[in-house]
């Protein structure tokens, strides 16, 4: 049975314009997910959804098979699963048994971290497993101009906070099936921890880039 990773880069950003093809260090955006898969044996085939044909070229350039996203598919509302769906039904291959969704924004990720993942998800029998990362921010909502504590009472030290998590973006590793009945996050999704500052890349303004890229040049020899 085989594992694919589908990497998702639709055009037409707006905030940072063609952010998926910006030269990120010394190569665009997309191709580092891309070399990301290439780098993991367990998996078997690494495939672009796109509607953009400048990112398709790119991906080309860098080894993914590219799968044409429908326009009806690519719109700012439109589900990350519809696309992993897309891409299934066009490959139309039952040996596929695993799907691995790397998102383009999300460039930097620990080398060890897919192996880890991968082996929770295998050897614990999880339908889905994604990663995230303990939230340290004392948080609040504003309630009739009024600041109202969520998750600590004033005068509450950090260290002592009630542990939450945020779903990072890193990686995402669901089974076919689960996809199919349009799932990436299924119930028992395995919450992996990832304690690292490439957690807080989520690229979508200037700003997030060039975090990326300082990040990029601190960590280059890890």
């Amino acid at each position: 049975m085989k594992t694919i990773a589908i990497i998702p880069a639709r055009g037409g950003s707006k905030r940072l314009l063609n952010k998926n093809i910006l030269p990120l260090g010394s190569m665009p955006l997309i191709g580092h997910s891309i070399k990301y898969a290439f780098e993991q044996p367990e998996i078997d085939a690494v495939y672009v959804s796109t509607d953009d044909e400048n990112i398709k070229q790119v991906a080309i350039e860098h080894g993914a098979s590219v799968i044409d996203r429908p326009s009806i598919l690519s719109g700012d509302l439109e589900p990350t699963v519809s696309a992993l769906q897309h891409v299934l039904k066009e490959l139309n291959d039952n040996e596929i048994e695993t799907v691995v969704l790397l998102q383009p924004t999300n460039p930097l990720r620990p080398k060890a971290l897919f192996k880890e993942v991968f082996t929770e998800f295998k050897t614990k029998n999880h339908s889905s497993a994604f990663t995230v990362t303990r939230n340290h921010d004392k948080l609040g909502q504003i309630l009739n101009n009024t600041f109202v504590p969520y998750n600590y009472t004033p005068g509450q030290r950090s260290q002592d906070l009630e542990p939450l998590y945020y779903e990072n973006g890193l990686l995402y590793i669901t089974a076919v099936n689960a996809i199919r009945q349009g799932y990436i996050m299924t119930e028992d999704a395995f919450p992996f921890v990832v304690d690292h500052l490439f957690a807080k890349v989520d690229i979508d303004t200037q700003d997030d880039f060039d975090y990326a890229e300082f990040l990029l040049e601190k960590y280059k020899e890890e």
